[in-house]
């Protein structure tokens, strides 16, 4: 009877733990897709692909168990929850930060420079009054500090993020890690 139960019970776990899996890569997939990532995004894919033929014929030759179809269903929605996670770890590429100040830039403008971040400064008239729009073109892996000090040290700032695709070939971004900067005086 034991033996029974676990058979019943391992294809549904089995199922699940593949579309978890194969909904993670095909939410990465999807994001190395727009990113301009064509040959990782094509050997994700592979992978995925496999994963999820394996799952749904396992679904697809026992259409009378709902445990299989629940494992299914349940496993897409954690496997892309997944999927969003992972790439949030992995911050790859490149966002455009856009800050929109009403009033003096120049100590916003100071700060940021004095943590690394470089900025194209434009003149503007909102709605009410003179703004200053700062662009900045950031790692993805630095946006968190980058918000954290905007947050914190300026609050009234208003913020916008996008996505970057692609950026020139060889094209400085004008972000220098502090921590580099240091080494880099050593010649490390």
């Amino acid at each position: 009877m034991a033996d029974m139960v676990t058979l019943v019970f391992s294809i549904p776990v089995l199922i699940l733990i593949a579309r978890i899996v194969e909904a993670a890569l095909e939410t990465l997939r999807t994001i190395y897709v727009s990113k301009g990532h064509a040959n990782l995004s094509a050997c994700v894919g592979i992978v995925k692909t496999g994963i999820w033929l394996i799952s749904t014929g396992l679904v697809l030759t026992n259409l009378n168990d709902y445990w299989n179809l629940f494992a299914y269903l349940a496993g897409y929605g954690i496997g892309t929850l997944l999927g969003m996670q992972i790439e949030n770890m992995i911050s790859i590429g490149h966002v455009i930060v856009r800050l929109i100040t009403p009033g003096d830039p120049q100590p916003v403008i100071a700060n940021l420079a004095t943590l690394g971040y470089g900025m194209t400064r434009i003149e503007g008239q909102g709605s009410f009054s003179t703004v200053t729009i700062i662009f900045m073109i950031v790692p993805r892996t630095e946006l968190g500090r980058l918000l954290g000090v905007i947050s914190k040290d300026y609050p009234d700032i208003l913020y916008t993020i996008e996505d970057v695709r692609n950026i020139k070939d060889g094209a400085r971004i004008f972000y220098k890690d502090p921590r580099r900067r240091i080494l880099g005086f050593f010649g490390l």
